[in-house]
């Protein structure tokens, strides 16, 4: 491929990598950025173009696994955590029940996803819908939570954000706003909320991407590999320092000016987009 093809790769990793994490909506970002300015899909074709834009955020996977193996190994059990809660710990269980609702209606809506959601119009307004959720869940969830460890989060709330989370199938939503947004409605301190958020993350955007893979494998030309595995590096690298950021930043900030900065792109992307 041509260099200034991988340039856009590394830009839309560096973009997927920094926002992950962050409740502004990664997928949402990487659309307004392609679709208004790199026009990856002129050269990669329209399934192609969507499948890398799911793919690539293994890389942020990837740094998941890299800052809590410690906690995502446990639920294998190929390491010990002890546990604050004499009686219970967070286990796979957890993770299955919470990721469950969004895997059913993700395998049922794909095709309508691909097809209508995947563009700059429908992101606008799915990150003001995210944006009030995020500021309801700031201004209604508990001052005090009682959740304040991965531990004494119970199988009803994993199933609970799980519901939550299948907001975060309309592109630009955002997947970690959705859920910590319910995880704080439900009881969580931000950053366990957070935690949960990013664990549940591994197993959903792994398998989001092999079906997405799958389903457009014969849309995928073997040269544009070089282009995946670019935009896959640069969401690995820029993940890594995104994540322990955000991490720190959660419990201290809230959600409100991540909603805020939502609001105010949606409108900007209004006015270039509908004036």
């Amino acid at each position: 491929m041509e260099f200034l093809e991988l340039l856009k790769a590394l830009i839309l990793g560096f973009v997927e990598g920094m926002t992950e994490f962050a409740p502004v909506s990664s997928t949402g970002h990487m659309i307004i950025v392609d679709d208004m300015w790199l026009k990856t899909e002129e050269f990669l074709g329209m399934y192609s173009a969507n499948t890398f834009k799911i793919v690539v955020q293994l890389g942020s996977i990837l740094a998941v696994v890299v800052v809590m193996w410690k906690r995502l190994f446990s639920l294998v059990g190929l390491y010990k955590i002890e546990s604050e809660q004499s009686s219970k710990q967070f286990n796979l269980l957890h993770v299955i029940v919470g990721m469950l609702p969004a895997v059913i209606l993700g395998f049922a809506f794909k095709d309508l996803i691909d097809d209508y959601l995947f563009g700059v119009e429908t992101v606008i307004f799915s990150l003001v819908a995210g944006a009030i959720l995020m500021i309801v869940a700031d201004k209604f969830g508990p001052k005090k939570p009682k959740i304040v460890t991965l531990d004494q989060i119970t199988y009803a709330q994993a199933f609970k954000v799980g519901l939550v989370q299948c907001l975060s199938l309309w592109p630009g939503f955002s997947r970690s706003g959705a859920t910590i947004s319910g995880g704080v409605l439900f009881g969580m301190s931000h950053k366990t909320a957070a935690d949960f958020t990013f664990i549940m993350a591994v197993p959903i955007m792994a398998g989001a991407s092999l079906v997405s893979v799958l389903k457009n494998w014969e849309q995928i030309n073997i040269d544009d590999m070089g282009f995946y595995i670019v935009g896959f590096l640069s969401a690995f690298v820029f993940a890594l320092v995104s994540i322990k950021f955000f991490l720190k930043l959660i419990d201290r900030i809230k959600l409100t000016p991540f909603a805020i900065y939502r609001l105010i792109l949606a409108a900007v992307l209004a006015v270039i987009v509908f004036m």
